[in-house]
């Protein structure tokens, strides 16, 4: 049988792919290749997922009607989903704010739709972020905590995400598993995300962007860690427990420890071998001063473990970035 990833062509959804790949699953892999950010970094991972003889990639926009349907009708294969395209970026989703509910909402609608009328559906598992717990004080961030203040329409088209997703878990039974990603970064990261940024700026001797003077801490995750829990929590559906207990449950990814952004500076220019320029300034629209997941559930029920720390996984981050740059 087969297992079809959305956005496979972006950083979670590429390495998510790789390892069922590498674990003898056939994957079709689906992708707008929109240009948010560089399309030759999406292609890049492509062409290293296109060297599996099992894997098999469209270039398709989901938001679109009835287009995966008719694409998932036409593979009839299809038994699992792991639905990880998404427009990420907080502070993007203040200036695009469309382009949010188009990606992550109407397309997440869409990719339902085309489980629904899948015969034999194992499981559905898809990605919500860290974001949804908005302006919560309460740290560590718990499954159970209210998530009702977003900071972001980010925020807020990933928690309507997790809402459809129950309803349609209640109303037509799909086994479903959301997944809380926390800060994710690692080889084939995003140019916008932190660790690319400050990479890139030290290389070239420019300021690095310190928001809120700098007082900030985030929950950072290597993406071999997530990619274990994204395995994990698809080889185990949920159970359906009846009328009141819908087959869905959600869970943090994340490393269970929130680092200090000046630690994770100082990681870098450990590993790159240079001194940051630094730039403080205001915290931004949309942003939180600090992120932490409380990952007792996923440990209970996935035996999810984090185990790179920022030391390991920003040096093999680098060791990356140099080589890609180097190579390109």
């Amino acid at each position: 049988m087969t297992i079809l990833v959305t956005g496979a062509a972006g950083f979670i959804g590429y390495h998510v792919s790789a390892a069922l790949l590498e674990r003898g699953e056939r994957v079709i892999g689906v992708d707008n290749l929109n240009p948010y950010y560089s399309v030759a970094l999406k292609r890049a991972r492509l062409k290293q997922l296109q060297t599996h003889k099992y894997f098999v990639f469209h270039r398709l926009e989901l938001a679109q009607p009835g287009r995966l349907a008719a694409l998932v009708k036409r593979a009839r294969s299809v038994d699992r989903v792991v639905h990880l395209a998404a427009q990420a970026g907080v502070r993007y989703s203040l200036d695009h704010p469309r382009a949010y509910v188009a990606s992550n909402v109407a397309a997440q609608l869409e990719v339902m739709e085309a489980c629904r009328a899948l015969k034999g559906l194992k499981h559905f598992v898809y990605a919500s972020s860290s974001s949804v717990y908005g302006g919560n004080t309460k740290l560590p961030f718990a499954e159970d905590d209210r998530v009702e203040t977003p900071q972001s329409l980010y925020a807020a088209t990933k928690r309507a995400d997790e809402l459809m997703a129950y309803c349609y878990a209640h109303l037509y039974r799909i086994p479903t598993t959301g997944l809380r990603f926390f800060t994710v970064y690692g080889p084939w990261g995003r140019p916008d995300m932190a660790a690319w940024l400050f990479v890139d700026a030290i290389e070239r001797g420019k300021p690095i962007k310190l928001f809120n003077e700098g007082h900030m801490r985030r929950d950072f995750t290597y993406v071999d860690d997530i990619v274990l829990g994204v395995l994990a929590a698809l080889d185990r559906p949920p159970p359906d427990g009846g009328p009141a207990a819908p087959p869905h449950r959600l869970y943090n990814l994340g490393n269970n420890r929130a680092e200090d952004l000046g630690r994770f500076v100082a990681v870098l220019e450990s590993a790159l071998g240079k001194t940051a320029k630094r730039q403080n300034l205001p915290m931004q629209k949309g942003d939180v001063p600090a992120t932490y997941a409380d990952i007792a559930a996923a440990r209970r029920d996935l035996g999810f473990a984090p185990r790179t720390t920022i030391d390991d996984g920003l040096r093999r981050f680098v060791d990356w970035y140099r080589g890609y740059h180097k190579r390109r």
